[in-house]
């Protein structure tokens, strides 16, 4: 099973051996002779300081373990092509993203989104639809009239790929049409639980 870990941010972090680097510093400053020749030493230690503290803040320029508790996606991705309105609350997309939510907690898999900007016809929504393609969504999900048609007519020259398509005209070969309403989310969640089980991922 192929996996992506998602790496944790080391900029706070610190070794051992940075924090003794640090030390050893401090110490020559605290022995630096007093007058101008203090204040040269004095100066060449607050600067070496600042290196130093750049250089254990960055993480030493070293690539430490994965945060355990980061999630391992699967090389899989769940795509939605929604209308403008994206997925905030109370648009049309937002249980289809919530069910996606839910399937890539349980599986796994990448839930990512991308809204179709312009006008709301076929036309406009191609080219987005298209760049879903390119990327080789796994499932491509379709909330929209616009995004609907488009999914489903180009569901057949992409046959390794999963459909679903929300108030759809008709379920057929890879393309699965969800309803609208209470039960969306879940039809959701299932839909792209079937698809992972299918992939084999």
């Amino acid at each position: 099973m192929k996996t992506r870990r998602t790496w944790r941010n080391r900029a706070e972090e610190a070794t051992p051996g940075n924090g003794a680097l640090l030390g050893r510093v401090l110490a020559k400053a605290a022995r630096a002779p007093r007058g101008r020749a203090g204040w040269t030493a004095g100066g060449a230690a607050a600067l070496v300081l600042a290196l130093v503290g750049v250089w254990m803040f960055a993480g030493g320029g070293q690539d430490g373990p994965p945060d355990p508790r980061a999630r391992q996606y699967k090389e899989f991705d769940a795509c939605l092509l929604t209308d403008e309105k994206g997925i905030v609350g109370g648009a049309a997309a937002a249980p289809v993203w919530e069910g996606m939510q839910k399937a890539s907690l349980e599986t796994h898999t990448r839930a990512t989104y991308v809204p179709v900007v312009g006008e709301p016809s076929a036309a406009n929504a191609l080219p987005f639809f298209n760049s879903l393609m390119q990327r080789q969504c796994d499932v491509v999900l379709a909330v929209g009239a616009a995004q609907v048609e488009v999914a489903q007519a180009g569901a057949k020259d992409h046959p390794k790929a999963h459909f679903v398509v929300v108030d759809g005209s008709r379920s057929a070969g890879n393309v699965t049409v969800a309803k609208s309403g209470d039960g969306l989310e879940e039809s959701v969640a299932e839909a792209i639980r079937r698809a992972v089980k299918t992939s084999g991922v």
